[in-house]
């Protein structure tokens, strides 16, 4: 069938990309240029900036309509741009399922969730979120997002939810990552997907870091490495990593097994 034959040409050139030793140099490369120039601070999404890359923002997206989350818990939340593209995929999906069923939208029926966690929203920050559209999508909580406080505040958040997915993106030091993982994958739902973003780090050039608390040997990437020897459950999704080759997160795309 012609949709069989396109997915399978697909993968034989993702497969491709994966094992290109000039495409990913070029890659890496690229990378580290934009690192230092700022590259991820670019651009926005629905009126909010959002710190990330694009093609990383499209495979979110494609994770989303795959795993059709009830709920996305996401630790870092900055000017709120990612918030809000979470909030945006979720009313998608609220409308796609009133439209498959015939009907619109009931008000009486809870809306999907996102949940985000910051150390530190600012105000202005906040006074922007809560004023979006979206805003009935989301709800915030500010405080250190490995608290244990605010570690049961999220367990609470998620209990009883059929699909979760989860996204870390605050504090990039190894320890932080994996105390993160430790607390927020387990809510992670069978073929759903925990996004730990800025594993780049660990392949960066120091220039390109700066003076930060975190670097090479002690990052996100570190984290995932280290909690992956204990927790079989989750696999590092390579496929997504060959297909972008430009990306934040080289093997933070963790997939629940089942």
């Amino acid at each position: 069938m012609p949709q069989t034959q396109f997915a399978d040409e697909r993968n034989d050139q993702i497969r491709t990309l994966g094992r290109d030793p000039s495409f990913l140099e070029a890659s890496r490369k690229w990378l580290d240029r934009a690192q230092t120039l700022k590259y991820s601070y670019n651009f926005d999404w629905l009126g909010r900036p959002i710190i990330q890359y694009p093609q990383d923002i499209v495979v979110f997206q494609e994770l989303v309509w795959r795993v059709q989350p009830d709920v996305i818990i996401e630790t870092g939340i900055a000017h709120g741009g990612s918030l809000i593209l979470s909030a945006s995929l979720l009313a998608m999906l609220d409308l796609c399922d009133a439209a498959s069923a015939g009907t619109t939208l009931d008000p009486a029926r809870p809306p999907r969730k996102i949940l985000g966690i910051d150390i530190d929203i600012r105000p202005h920050n906040r006074a922007a979120i809560e004023a979006h559209p979206l805003r009935n999508y989301l709800e915030m909580i500010e405080g250190s997002a490995v608290d244990d406080v605010v570690a049961e505040q999220v367990r609470k958040f998620a209990d009883g939810k059929q699909r979760v997915l989860v996204s870390l993106d605050s504090n990039h030091t190894h320890d932080h990552v994996l105390r993160e993982l430790e607390l927020y994958a387990p809510l992670v739902t069978a073929g759903s997907y925990c996004v730990v973003y800025d594993t780049l780090i660990e392949d960066l050039s120091p220039e390109s870091i700066g003076d930060r608390s975190w670097g090479k040997g002690d990052n996100p990437k570190t984290a995932v490495w280290e909690y992956l020897k204990a927790h079989p459950e989750f696999e590092i999704d390579k496929a997504i990593d060959h297909k972008l080759g430009v990306s934040v997160a080289p093997d933070g795309f963790l997939r629940r097994k089942g």
